[in-house]
Formats: structure tokens, sequence, C-alpha cells
């Protein structure tokens, strides 16, 4: 894809966009910075050398104007001494520089022409770069909180899936645990109470006679 087709394609895409479904889009955002840093190496190349041809056309069009300048000069010089045939060759030559010169500033027009086009490119690329940084840094914000969120709602499913269950459970089994023990214990001193009840109400076979004995008496 040709450099004005990609900033073409670029500056109308909506980056955004570009990412939906893509599994990490702050790589694909550094991709894109790649590219774009490499698209503008090449912008800076073609203008350099763009830049190298205006310098040479304008010095061309330097050396020409001087060539004119010069036979200028030798034809004036030739025509005060009268020597045509010099005069002539003189200004023959200055004809010829003059048509160069006007066809060099023509070519040079042109080539002026063509490096404001490569400069407004190169800087609608840079814009687009910067604005494709400043997106970057919004979106690997976004993305960042994006993630932290998905990382607290997975850690907060797989807390309540497995944490509070078996807390939940550990605690039901502490409570049956406490119900079994009091209940235990419940009985244990009731079991105690009656034995003790029964022990302390038994009437031994001595008691038994000794009352008989003395119930005869007082009669």
């Amino acid at each position: 894809m040709g450099i004005f087709k990609r900033i073409k394609t670029i500056a109308k895409a909506d980056i955004n966009g570009l990412l939906d479904g893509m599994e990490d889009p702050i790589a694909m955002l550094n991709e894109y910075s790649r590219e774009m840093e490499q698209e503008m190496a090449k912008a800076q190349k073609a203008l350099s050398r763009q830049i190298f041809v205006e310098n040479k056309q304008a010095a061309l069009i330097l050396e020409t104007k001087n060539v004119v300048d010069k036979r200028t000069r030798q034809a004036k010089l030739a025509i005060e001494q009268e020597e045509d045939m010099m005069a002539k060759l003189a200004v023959q030559e200055k004809l010829t520089h003059e048509k160069q010169l006007s066809l060099y500033q023509q070519q040079y027009e042109a080539i002026q022409g063509q490096t404001e086009i490569l400069k407004e490119k190169l800087y609608e690329l840079q814009e687009i770069y910067n604005e494709l940084q400043h997106k970057k840094v919004l979106l690997a914000s976004r993305a960042n909180v994006a993630q932290s969120i998905k990382q607290i709602q997975q850690a907060t499913v797989s807390f309540q899936a497995d944490t509070i269950v078996r807390g939940v459970a550990r605690a039901e089994e502490r409570v049956l645990l406490m119900e079994s023990e009091a209940q235990a214990g419940s009985q244990f001193a009731n079991s105690f109470a009656i034995h003790d009840a029964a022990y302390r109400n038994y009437v031994n076979e001595e008691e038994l006679n000794r009352e008989i004995e003395k119930l005869k008496s007082e009669k």
C-alpha cells in the first residue's frame, strides 16, 4: 500500500472499530505505531530527495542566469569593438541559454509544487501519528481498567463458587457440632440426675427392718 493511500486509510479509520475482536488491542496499536513510523521515515526520505532535486534545479537556474549575463556582456563588448562575428556567436549562445533558463524555471516551479505536496502529506502523516499515540495512551488506560474489572469479576465468581460455599459448609458443620455437644451434655446431665435421685431414694433391708421394729415398739 502506497504512503498516500495508507494515510487516507488510517485517517478515515476508526481506531476503536479496528480493535473490535482483537485479542490484544495494545499490541495492535503498537504495530500501527511501528507501521506509521516506517511510513513517516519513507516520506521523510522522499521529501529529502525532493528537496535535493529542488536545490539542484535552483543551482542550475542560477548557473544559466550567469551564463546569460556573461554572454550578454560579451555580445555588447563585441558590438562596441565592431567584431560582428563574435557578437553574433555571443548573442546566439545568450538566446539559447535564455530558452533553457525559461524551461528550467518552469521545471523548478513544478518541482516546488511537488515539494509542497510532500510536505503537506508528511504533515498529515505526523498529525495522524500524533493522534494514534494519543489514542494509544487512552485506549491502554481503558484496556487496563477493563482488564482489572474482568480480573475482579473472575475473582468474585471464583470466591462465590468456591470459598463461600466451603465456608458456609464449614460453618454449618460447626453449628451441628455445637448442637451435638450441647445435646450430649444435656443427656449426660439428665442421666446423672436420675441416677443420683434413684440412689438417694433407695431403701435397703436393714433400714426397712429398723422401721418395722420401731413401729412395733410404739404399738
